[in-house]
């Protein structure tokens, strides 16, 4: 008879499952530790960013403290946060790729429960430079305005709900939008991120230059009486109101950002629930539907008002790449947008001129360089087609017409809008006829240099010019800048003599003036590089094909 005991006759114990925070909290160090060891380059410049990013975090914590006891100081922490909180919100959307673990789709196939995973999620995405960073600074928010035991209590809670909550905004955000983020519409995104940031720089260059003034902070307080009740800066403002003795309000301001906190990870668990069980549009019938839907059908919006032909065909394709290519796409976007800055960047500042909207034709006249190796390898199938000089001058008109449909109603906008704001409207018109001069000048260049000075631009990664043709790319750019800028020379030398000779009402002639003079020059320049084109066929291909 069998004397073993009932749990030895089941078998040896199962082993305890491991914990799930745990093993995501190694998956993120493995990760990051991984990264660094593809490349000594890029672990060098996650070393020089992370000391650059705390550095710079020590100075704004040191000044925080500095300004402990002064007036509207509250004000200024709160602002802080909220702006904190809104890098929080669009980094994911920006740089997508920045974070692998971001992306909940790699864990769909994982037998993992929402709840236990957010919180995983959660604790390893306190792991990083992000998140140290937030702490840091809502750390020395909380001790710039902290007064008294109750204030200090209260402030540990307030930068404990800032960094929950700045994390979890995250990413909520990221698993909302992770459909769009890793697709091509998504990378576009990732790409024109740059330029919001650059426009947001500007924005706090405005700002600081602002706080400058004798008024000091006090210019902060509007701005900081509307953010105190937004979480997680209700929070921070919380702090304050403890050190007040306004008890009511420190924990209004506490509620409502672990009031923030809940719903954030409510609507995480949600999405990231939907995301794992539901279906997407990449499945075959989707497509299926969507291909039949598609076929046979004709061209659709503004392409049916271009002409036909090979102008046609080539003005679709050119506004199409710009539209849909990532680097056209990030080019036409600085420029649109870097020429819309400038001359509001200058209003804003109080000193601006009607002269910096020449900025939006400058930007948008470049566009014209480099044409053919904007079409990368593709150009082969557009070489194909040009036999001879008269080919080659309709492709190249083809595309200058693609980009004076976008660029001279963009010139007369901002033209116009800088004449409404900055002024004086008297100025307009020879601003504007200027404008189009300097835009067909560069096309003009622009199309010469297209035909002698092509380089490559490689498809992947986020280098615009292709190795051992950077020097070709400067003296292209540059140096038909500056041969443009010799053609606008009549026009300049007539603008100078009628304001000497103190004929200020003849300034209206610039106007047609500058377009028929831009419109020849133009014309000019594409005649010009056309037999060329035709002549070094075979040398652009390679230049352009050149990986």
């Amino acid at each position: 008879m069998s004397t073993e005991s009932p749990a030895a006759a089941a078998g040896p114990a199962a082993a305890p499952a491991p914990s799930l925070t745990g093993v995501f909290v190694r998956l993120k160090l493995s990760l990051l530790r991984n990264g660094l060891r593809q490349s000594t380059g890029r672990a060098l410049a996650y070393i020089a960013s992370v000391i650059v990013g705390l550095l710079f975090t020590g100075g704004v914590v040191l000044g925080l403290i500095a300004l402990r006891g002064t007036a509207h100081v509250g004000a200024l922490v709160v602002l802080l946060t909220g702006i904190l909180t809104l890098g929080w919100a669009v980094m994911p959307l920006f740089f997508p790729t920045g974070d692998e673990t971001l992306d909940p789709t790699r864990l769909v196939m994982l037998p993992l429960r929402p709840r236990p995973l957010i919180v995983s999620l959660l604790v390893a995405s306190l792991v990083g430079i992000g998140p140290v960073v937030t702490l840091a600074l809502a750390a020395g928010s909380v001790i710039a305005v902290a007064d008294g035991p109750a204030a200090a209590a209260v402030g540990v809670a307030a930068v404990v709900l800032v960094v929950l909550v700045c994390v979890s905004l995250a990413r909520a955000v990221a698993t909302a939008a992770v459909r769009l983020l890793t697709s091509r519409r998504g990378r576009d995104l990732a790409v024109l991120g740059g330029l919001f940031i650059a426009i947001g720089a500007q924005g706090i260059n405005i700002a600081a230059q602002k706080l400058g003034r004798p008024d000091g902070l006090s210019v902060l307080e509007p701005v900081g009486e509307v953010l105190r009740w937004v979480p997680p800066a209700s929070a921070v403002s919380a702090v304050e109101d403890a050190g007040h003795g306004a008890y009511g309000r420190a924990l209004a301001g506490l509620a409502l950002a672990a009031l923030a906190l809940v719903l954030l990870l409510w609507w995480w668990q949600r999405t990231l629930t939907t995301l794992m069980t539901a279906p997407d549009s990449s499945t075959l019938q989707a497509v299926e539907k969507d291909s039949a839907r598609r076929a046979g059908t004709k061209q659709r919006g503004p392409g049916r008002l271009l002409p036909d032909g090979r102008t046609g065909a080539v003005m679709l394709r050119t506004l199409r790449y710009a539209w849909r290519d990532p680097k056209s796409k990030m080019a036409w976007a600085t420029a649109l947008g870097v020429g819309l800055l400038l001359p509001a960047v200058s209003a804003a500042q109080g000193n601006g001129s009607i002269y910096t909207s020449f900025s939006a034709s400058a930007l948008l006249g470049s566009q014209m360089y480099n044409q053919f190796g904007q079409d990368t390898s593709a150009f082969w199938m557009v070489a194909s087609t040009i036999a001879t000089p008269r080919d080659a001058y309709r492709e190249l008109r083809a595309r200058a017409c693609a980009l004076a449909l976008v660029a001279v109603p963009y010139v007369t906008l901002v033209v116009a809008g800088a004449a409404a704001v900055i002024g004086p409207w008297s100025d307009f018109v020879e601003v504007y006829g200027l404008s189009l001069a300097v835009l067909g000048a560069l096309m003009a260049t622009g199309a010469l240099s297209s035909a002698v000075f092509p380089y490559s631009i490689p498809s992947e990664g986020n280098k615009n010019v292709a190795p051992g043709q950077a020097s070709i790319a400067w003296f292209s750019l540059f140096g038909g800048v500056l041969v443009g800028a010799v053609l606008c020379a009549p026009l300049l030398g007539l603008t100078v003599w009628l304001h000497v000779a103190g004929l200020h009402t003849l300034l209206w002639v610039l106007l047609p003036v500058g377009a028929v003079y831009g419109v020849g020059i133009a014309e000019l320049g594409l005649r010009l590089a056309a037999p060329r084109v035709a002549r070094r066929l075979p040398e652009i291909l390679v230049a352009v094909s050149k990986a």
